[in-house]
């Protein structure tokens, strides 16, 4: 790896394409190097993990309306929507839109935290959906996945977005463009540009994950993947992008992260060097905010110890500041202590995730988050009760780069109605790759058929797992299927109609 120092230049300076992020970004998607055999295997096992959670996801409301704004979008040859028979073509944009809502909308894939965080799947649906519309073979959907995953991962690790109130979709633009070029084969010309285009038009702030958090937050990721494809697809028409768009004078760096004296540190592959960034992520077992996984197994595990939860008098989860900050009680968000709040509101409350994985003694990605589960009296009592602490010691765990020292959990103290105190500690989650139980391929193909149970058959399971089993063999028809088909009235029924379908709703009116 290599590292790069990224900083503001005035326009006077004419800094040389070359030495501009936006290039060297290009210059690792366009370096087609061959894929090592466990990168090859993570990159099915986030295929199988995002299509899991698409399956558990096709009736949701969000599903179902950006899924209903995808078939108005009729194409050929187009690309496939995750419910949809593989008849079943959209243009590839609008897959992707579609896909990526049902593979975001539980909060419940693979995950990177570093300088800032993300979720790395995310790129998946745009590199897939332009590999099916293209035509292209399984092994080159796997070589842009692979570069998808090293372009997202390796700005995570090197520019903070969070600090300055940037959602983290503003990376994902980018590392998609960089994923799509890289399927496709295109120069690097053409992938600086696009991923210039792509940074241009996904950068949003986080008040999409602040106060009433609404269903935009499983639409951010796809809006950046729909971006990005039409980023791409603008510039291999010639067109052009903001340029530098990272270093430039009024550009990102200068107005909305550090400033003109801000400086960053990106690493990068160098040439030849194989792209290996997607095994530093990790999936999620329990369907909630990453931050809040290992909490659920130490709850799990100090729900013994502790007995009667009603003779709990307070719990302190001692954890990072950003936890603290953005899921706890440091955020200061009535919202997180409501029991009418929205999914996602809950779903960034680590006081309502604890209070109910204590009480439960697990995690259910609906039942944990039903109206009447939150609404149960002893559970907003215990709720109640908790609060979170920021602990410099887990705040320098949580920012490490050694990964035997990483930390994303917390310590908790429970004090009982007598006094006295029960402790525990967590630092990563059982799933993760140093977890106590750490997920592999079987793993992921349980939490597919344990999701898409009563959803999709159990043969269209078969045949999509067996289908991810020879990715990278895989002929350009045969990446056709790589998707499933939903029983019948799985989908949902939503009569809700929007500017899409004006004119059926007026029955055909021009």
């Amino acid at each position: 790896m290599k590292t790069h120092k990224v900083r503001t230049h005035k326009s006077a300076e004419k800094l040389a394409r070359e030495d501009q992020l936006a290039w060297k970004i290009a210059s690792v998607a366009a370096d087609d190097v061959s894929l090592e055999a466990d990168v090859v295997e993570m990159i099915g096992n986030r295929i199988i993990d995002n299509a899991a959670v698409a399956a558990a996801s096709v009736a949701r409301r969000p599903v179902e309306s950006a899924r209903a704004q995808a078939v108005a979008h009729a194409f050929r040859p187009g690309a496939t929507v995750f419910g949809l028979a593989a008849a079943d073509r959209v243009s590839p944009e609008w897959a992707a839109w579609a896909n990526g809502v049902a593979v975001r909308e539980l909060d419940f894939h693979d995950t990177f935290l570093a300088a800032d965080y993300s979720h790395p799947g995310d790129n998946i649906p745009p590199i897939l959906a332009v590999a099916q519309h293209c035509g292209l073979s399984g092994a080159a959907l796997a070589r842009g996945i692979a570069a998808g995953y090293e372009i997202q991962v390796d700005l995570v690790k090197g520019i903070c977005l969070h600090e300055h109130k940037i959602d983290h979709i503003a990376h994902l633009g980018p590392s998609a463009a960089a994923g799509i070029g890289a399927a496709l084969g295109l120069p690097v010309e053409t992938i600086y540009q696009a991923v210039q285009q792509a940074l241009h038009v996904t950068t949003t702030t986080r008040q999409s994950r602040k106060g009433e958090i609404s269903s935009w937050k499983a639409y951010a990721p796809a809006f950046a993947g729909k971006m990005a494809i039409e980023a791409v697809d603008r510039v291999m028409r010639g067109e052009g992008a903001p340029s530098p768009a990272w270093e430039g004078e009024d550009g990102f760096i200068a107005w909305l992260l550090g400033g003109p004296g801000a400086e960053y540190h990106v690493s990068l592959p160098e040439k030849g060097e194989p792209k290996r960034a997607i095994l530093d992520t990790y999936t999620k077992e329990h369907s909630a905010e990453y931050q809040s996984q290992a909490l659920i197994d130490l709850a799990r595990r100090m729900r013994p110890k502790i007995g009667d939860l009603a003779k709990v008098r307070t719990i302190v989860i001692h954890t990072s500041h950003h936890t603290h900050y953005v899921i706890g009680t440091g955020a200061n968000d009535p919202q997180k202590m409501d029991p009418a709040a929205s999914r996602e509101t809950l779903d960034h409350s680590i006081m309502y995730i604890f209070a109910v994985a204590l009480e439960d003694g697990g995690w259910h990605h609906e039942r944990s988050y039903a109206p009447e589960r939150a609404a149960r009296p002893q559970t907003v009592a215990l709720w109640h009760k908790i609060s979170t602490v920021e602990d410099p010691e887990w705040t320098r765990r949580y920012h490490s780069r050694d990964p035997e020292e990483k930390a994303f959990g917390g310590r908790v103290v429970v004090t009982l109605e007598d006094g006295s105190t029960i402790e525990d500690e967590l630092a990563i989650a059982d799933a993760h790759p140093l977890g106590a139980r750490p997920f592999s391929r079987p793993d992921y193909v349980r939490k597919f058929r344990t999701l898409a149970d009563g959803v999709v058959s159990p043969a269209e399971q078969d045949r999509f797992i067996a289908a991810v089993e020879h990715l990278t063999e895989l002929s350009p028809q045969e990446l056709q299927g790589l998707t499933f088909e939903a029983l019948p009235g799985k989908l949902g029924s939503s009569a809700a109609h929007g500017i899409f379908d004006w004119n059926r709703k007026q029955g055909g009116a021009s």
